[in-house]
């Protein structure tokens, strides 16, 4: 009997930097999940454009300059990228989500194209019966 797959998990923005700054905010069944699957988790250029205005309009704070924080990020949790691509940005304008967010759009988008499961506590998108996620 073959070992049991292992899930392959698309960080929505919030997740990947609470992991990487290591925020109480982040569920600690998340953290361990995290820490158990670093090769099977996945992160959209999205979120990278995403922390940047957060980072911009004062919502976060960096240590450093965007680009210099996200090579750091990638050396210490090496995530693979799920490509910003056609079938991505139209299935994002496909889909019924509780949010306007275009982000969160994006997002689920790219989940339902790679076929993986949305690590997020964003309830807008936990509801959305459609989409695998994982929120605890």
């Amino acid at each position: 009997m073959g070992s049991p797959a292992v899930t392959a998990f698309l960080l929505d923005t919030h997740i990947w930097f609470w992991y990487l700054v290591g925020s109480d905010r982040l569920p600690p069944s998340l953290r361990r999940e995290l820490d158990r699957s670093v090769q099977a988790c996945w992160l959209s250029p999205i979120s990278v454009w995403e922390l940047g205005m957060l980072a911009t309009r004062g919502r976060v704070r960096l240590h450093t300059n965007l680009r210099q924080w996200v090579t750091q990020a990638h050396g210490q949790f090496p995530v693979q990228e799920a490509p910003l691509n056609r079938e991505v940005a139209l299935t994002s304008q496909e889909l019924t989500l509780a949010s306007r967010d275009p982000a969160d759009h994006f997002l689920a988008a790219t989940a339902l194209v790679y076929e993986l499961t949305l690590m997020t506590v964003d309830e807008r998108l936990t509801q959305a019966t459609w989409l695998a996620t994982r929120s605890t």
